[in-house]
């Protein structure tokens, strides 16, 4: 029986992944930064770990040169290398504060997602969505818009009701939306580029569980009754399987009923294995025996157990959120071109769609969006693949995930999103002398 957690767990065939722990030592000046796919490495000259905002303050107001903060490392894109101070936020973690009448937490920015579902649930307050992977800070995932799916979900930016920012200045700021609000607005979603992010307060909800139900059916008969299924469903996603006419979907809806517990009998590598074995004019008849094989699965769990998958090997990926209306057909060019160029690909796509939000760079800003997500292994070169269907992503008017590999600058992105030259304007007024960019920020601001 292949499980959504089994097959999203052996689509990569690289070795265990690790995420970027800090160390305090004058050795770590020494050993390189590398990503969570190993795919971007960087020699920063200093890296610094306060465990308060005063002694942030301190550090920053002392060092010299350029400044970017670190989470997880699970960006794809060059948002963290820097030969300059690594800002690593681990030693400021767990929860500040809540309100349980406004229904609010305030979490430190260095908390890990892994561990704000256990740490609300103990407040009885949960997340409203989280995305399928929970390795990152909360800083970095409101950071790059990171979210889950669902038609009336946002992303984690859109549930973020106030931060506190250290600007490359030193100066602290408190933002909301009646303090700072177009700082806010814009902050919420800004890469690291307007100072160090240390506190965040979310809008949350009661605790809940979902029933997640996950089977293999044609990935026609899928896009065909997408709008129904979104109505149906709380959370809802599909994985279109390359090479063959199947999708697995995955649908949550929310339950009373009593927890129950998944027992996964094998390891889906064995799954994936077999597939990227397999000649690519063979896969077709090879996936659609499988998925005929594949029993439906269903189980009731905790939210934040439901959500969430542990990904145990690496890899690099492209991701763009799609007008909704032009999702479908901008899946079907992605799919028909793999199989008439005969690309190899084993891992499959990914086809959510995630609600609006008004924060200045959020992928969502403006309506519901469906995002495309395509992986490369770790081990293998991901530029022919993504070279090819980048452009495909464009063709749609697509917007690139901000922490997902894509090769667009300030030309293109002023022009997908409404307020980018009034965030260009506003970062430039932080941070003149432009602490906060690296090569790749200057880019994407035009710096």
């Amino acid at each position: 029986m292949i499980t959504r957690r089994r097959f999203l767990a052996g689509s990569m065939l690289a070795s265990l992944s690790g995420y970027y722990t800090s160390m305090a030592s004058a050795l770590d000046r020494l050993v390189p930064w590398r990503n969570w796919s190993g795919a971007l490495i960087a020699h920063p000259r200093a890296r610094l770990a306060p465990s308060s905002e005063d002694q942030l303050v301190d550090q920053i107001k002392g060092s010299t040169g350029a400044i970017r903060p670190v989470g997880a490392g699970h960006s794809f894109t060059a948002l963290v290398p820097t030969d300059g101070n690594l800002v690593v936020m681990d030693k400021m973690s767990g929860l500040i504060s809540h309100n349980e009448q406004a229904n609010e937490a305030t979490l430190w920015a260095g908390t890990r997602l892994a561990d704000s579902g256990p740490m609300l649930d103990k407040i009885s307050q949960a997340m409203f969505n989280l995305p399928d992977i929970d390795r990152q800070t909360l800083a970095g995932a409101i950071a790059t818009s990171t979210h889950g799916t669902g038609r009336d979900l946002k992303s984690l930016s859109g549930y973020v009701t106030g931060l506190r920012l250290v600007t490359p200045s030193g100066e602290v700021l408190d933002l909301d939306e009646n303090n700072n609000s177009d700082l806010f607005h814009a902050a919420r979603v800004s890469f690291g580029a307007f100072g160090i992010i240390t506190r965040i307060r979310f809008r949350t909800r009661e605790p809940f569980r979902l029933r997640t139900q996950t089977w293999a059916e044609k990935t026609e008969d899928v896009l065909e009754k997408f709008d129904q299924s979104i109505e149906d469903h709380q959370h809802y996603e599909m994985m279109p399987l390359v090479h063959s006419d199947y999708s697995l979907v995955v649908a949550h809806t929310e339950t009373d009923e009593p927890l129950q517990t998944l027992v996964e009998e094998e390891d889906g590598g064995e799954f994936i294995s077999m597939v990227a074995a397999t000649p690519v004019m063979l896969r077709k008849a090879l996936i659609h025996t499988l998925a005929g094989l594949q029993d439906p699965t269903e189980v009731v769990s905790e939210s934040f157990n439901a959500l969430t998958n542990l990904r145990h090997d690496r890899f690099n990926e492209m991701e763009y959120s799609i007008p909704v209306a032009s999702g479908p057909d901008c899946l079907r060019e992605i799919l028909a071109t793999i199989k008439r160029e005969s690309i190899d690909v084993a891992i499959p796509l990914e086809y959510r769609i995630i609600g609006g939000d008004d924060a200045w760079l959020s992928m969502f800003v403006g309506g519901p969006r469906v995002s495309i997500s395509v992986h490369r292994m770790a081990s293998q070169d991901y530029r022919p693949l993504f070279n090819r269907i980048e452009p495909i992503f464009w063709k749609y008017g697509g917007r690139p995930h901000w922490g997902k590999v894509h090769t667009l600058g300030y030309d293109r992105l002023r022009e997908l999103y409404p307020k980018y030259d009034d965030f260009v304007a506003l970062q430039a007024s932080l941070d003149p002398q432009g602490r906060m960019l690296n090569d790749h920020l200057k880019y994407l601001l035009g710096r």
